[in-house]
């Protein structure tokens, strides 16, 4: 690892912000080495180097990881399943760091999933007013005519596990394959439990099958049960939406 100013590896580790570590510095009370360090400016190399502050050894850093996952149906998006289901964790465990899923594919949903340790990242992505676009494909059992399609395209009232009743945010739908079971393609800005096979549900038709295929910029490109790393400008569009 190359080495770095000893405010920004502090700041870094949450220790202070590179200001007040500055002031730590100065006041002698951080040794580098063993050795006391005042000296502004003063560099190490956080992976090979013992950095102290009051005695006590900075903790290292994580390395933040992000990871695109095409989750096959049979897996439980957590870290661990009362049930005993497997969870997509088995898909990173040669993984250096712990990595967690952002939003969820429920149990019988495939697809695009992020996977990471940036709590920051992930917060932002799931909160209720970020409306990061969802893609997915959708074979509906039965085929809707024109009016329920736009009633779900307006936004629909569904219930929620816990009976509470909320009216969804409109909805991009389109015919991508017709027949006597169609696969539509749904754009959310949202994404509640279950949401669109609670949709369907309610103007009258199961859903057979939920493919994930794009989250905001992501574009879903491996195979079922493949993971790649994101690439560095993947990881700047989403912490630009």
């Amino acid at each position: 690892m190359a080495s770095e100013r000893l405010q920004k590896i502090m700041a870094a580790c949450g220790i202070a912000s590179r200001r007040k570590a500055e002031e730590i510095i100065a006041s002698g009370r951080v040794t580098l080495n063993g050795k006391v360090v005042v000296e502004q400016g003063t560099k190490a190399d956080p992976g090979r180097d013992v950095i102290c502050v009051d005695g006590k050894p900075l903790k290292s850093r994580e390395r933040l990881l992000y990871f695109l996952l095409n989750k096959p149906q049979g897996y439980v998006t957590t870290v661990s399943d009362p049930e005993g289901r497997p969870t997509v964790m088995e898909f990173l465990k040669k993984c250096p760091e712990r990595v967690y899923p952002v939003g969820r594919l429920d149990y019988a949903s495939e697809g695009l999933l992020l996977m990471t340790n940036d709590g920051a990242l992930a917060q932002k992505l799931m909160k209720a007013g970020s409306h990061v676009p969802k893609t997915y494909l959708v074979k509906i059992s039965g085929k809707p005519d024109k009016r329920a399609i736009e009633r779900l395209r307006a936004g629909i009232t569904i219930e929620l596990e816990d009976g509470a009743r909320v009216k969804t945010s409109p909805a991009k739908i389109r015919l991508v394959e017709d027949g006597a079971n169609p696969w539509y393609e749904v754009i959310l800005i949202e994404g509640r439990n279950r949401q669109i096979r609670r949709m369907f549900q309610r103007v009258g038709f199961l859903v057979e099958k939920i493919k994930r295929v794009q989250l905001g910029p992501l574009v879903l490109d491996v195979p079922p049960g493949k993971v790649r790393a994101l690439t560095v400008r993947e990881v700047a569009k989403l912490k630009s939406l």
